[in-house]
C-alpha cells in the first residue's frame, strides 16, 4: 500500500513524514527538493507480537504502508496550474493521499499566504486535484472526438457512453464534486478502467496542530471531520514536530511525553490506523513455529482471496480454511487445546475474512 503525502509549503508536510516513518528528511528548506521522500513503516500490530511470543517462530513479518512525501506545491498552486507536471504520473499510482493541513502557529516558519487558515487551504488543494483531473478528461475528450469521427456507426457505441461519463465527471468537477463523490455504476468504472483520477483516490485530511492545541485535539477532529469527512475522505490530527521529536527519544520516554500532553497513542499508530479506516483495510494473521505474520487485505475478501494474498497457488488450489479468532487462540495457549475447546472452524469458498481471523489454509498442489 502506498499513501502520498501531500500539501501546500510550509504546512509540516515532510515533518508529518519524519513522524510518521521515524525518518530524518530535512525539512524546512524540502519545499525546493525536486524528488520524494519515501518510508515503509511496519504497521504496529499487538496481535502479531502476542502470537510471537506464543510461538516463538524463526521470523516475525508485520504488514506494511509505504509513504510517499511529494515535494510542497509552490507557486502554481492556487492558480489553477494543478500540481508540477513531473509528479502527476507518480501521484496517480499512490493508493490514497494524506493531505497535510496547517493548523500550527509559528512566526519562524511564516506561511506562504501571510495567514494560517486551514479551511482555505484545504480548498486550494482540492481545487488543485481537481483541475489536474479536468486537464485529464479535456485531454481524453480530444481524443475521443477525433476517434470517434473515423468510426463507423456500429463501433461508436462505447465511445460515446465513455464521452457522455467523461462529460459528466467534469461538469461534477467544475460544480467542486470530487470524483471519489460521484455517483459511479460497475459499468462506469469498466469504462474508466486504467484511468487514474486524483479526486477518484481517498484521501485522508490530516489536520497538523501545535504542541499547544494537544488538549483540545479530539474537540478538533470532531470539528474538521464534520465539516470535511464524507465519501472517500476522512480527517485525523496530529502535532507533527511534537510526534516528530518524541522519535529522539526511547517508547518509554515518548510514552511518558504523550500521556503528560493527554495523547494516547502515537502519531505512526493514529496515522496508520486511519490510512487503515480510509482505505478499508483489515488484517489477517497467520501463525507457527516458521512465522508469524500479519497479511493486509480489502475488506469483504472471501477466504480464496485472503489466501490468494499469500500465493497465488493457494487460491487456485483453495479447498477449505481453518479459522480461529487470535483472541481465541491466544486464550488457550496452543491449537490443540483450541481444537478441544470447539474454537477453530473450517471455513469454505464463501466464507468473508474478518479483521484478527488466524488463517490455516488447506489446498490441492
Amino acid at each position: 500500500m502506498q499513501l502520498g503525502i501531500i500539501g501546500l509549503a510550509r504546512s509540516g508536510k515532510t515533518t508529518v513524514f519524519n513522524a510518521v516513518t521515524r525518518g530524518s528528511a530535512q525539512v524546512g528548506a524540502y519545499s525546493s527538493s525536486t524528488q520524494p521522500n519515501i518510508g515503509v513503516v511496519n504497521v504496529p500490530d499487538e496481535r502479531v507480537d502476542a502470537l510471537a511470543r506464543l510461538y516463538k517462530p524463526k521470523k516475525v513479518t508485520y504488514a506494511t504502508i509505504q509513504y510517499v512525501d511529494f515535494p510542497a506545491a509552490g507557486e502554481s498552486f492556487g492558480k489553477g496550474e494543478g500540481p508540477a507536471g513531473k509528479f502527476i504520473n507518480d501521484l496517480a499510482r499512490m493508493d490514497a493521499f494524506i493531505h497535510v493541513v496547517r493548523a500550527f502557529r509559528d512566526d519562524s516558519v511564516p506561511h506562504p499566504e501571510g495567514s494560517v487558515d486551514p479551511d482555505r487551504d484545504i480548498q486550494t488543494m482540492d481545487l488543485e486535484l481537481a483541475f489536474a483531473d479536468l486537464a485529464i478528461i479535456e485531454r481524453r475528450l480530444q481524443r475521443l472526438e477525433t476517434e470517434i469521427r473515423s468510426m463507423k456507426a456500429g463501433e461508436r457505441e462505447r465511445p460515446l457512453r465513455l464521452k457522455a461519463l467523461l462529460e459528466r465527471l467534469k461538469a461534477g468537477l467544475e460544480n467542486d464534486i470530487p470524483i471519489r463523490a460521484q455517483e459511479l455504476s460497475d459499468d462506469d468504472r469498466q469504462l474508466l478502467e486504467g484511468t487514474q483520477f486524483l479526486t477518484a483516490k481517498p484521501l485522508l485530511l490530516l489536520i497538523n496542530i501545535g504542541e499547544e492545541d494537544l488538549p483540545r485535539r479530539a474537540e478538533l477532529e470532531a470539528v474538521y471531520r464534520e465539516k470535511y469527512a464524507g465519501p472517500g475522505r476522512d480527517v485525523a490530527v496530529m502535532a507533527g514536530k511534537f510526534e516528530m521529536d518524541l522519535n529522539e527519544l526511547s517508547e518509554e520516554e515518548a510514552a511518558e511525553f504523550r500521556a503528560a500532553a493527554g495523547v494516547t497513542e502515537s502519531g505512526m499508530a493514529s496515522a496508520i490506523r486511519a490510512s487503515y479506516r480510509l482505505l478499508g483495510l483489515i488484517s489477517f494473521l497467520t501463525a507457527g513455529p516458521d512465522e508469524c505474520r500479519a497479511w493486509t487485505i480489502p475488506a469483504g475478501a472471501t477466504a480464496p482471496e485472503a489466501a490468494g494474498k499469500i500465493h497465488s497457488d493457494l487460491q487456485r488450489g483453495f479447498i477449505r480454511a481453518e479459522v480461529i479468532r487470535c483472541e481465541d487462540l491466544l486464550a488457550a495457549g496452543s491449537e490443540a487445546e483450541a481444537k478441544k475447546r470447539g474454537l477453530l472452524r473450517t471455513e469454505g469458498k464463501q466464507y468473508v475474512v474478518q479483521d484478527g481471523d488466524v488463517l490455516h489454509i488447506l489446498f490441492n498442489v
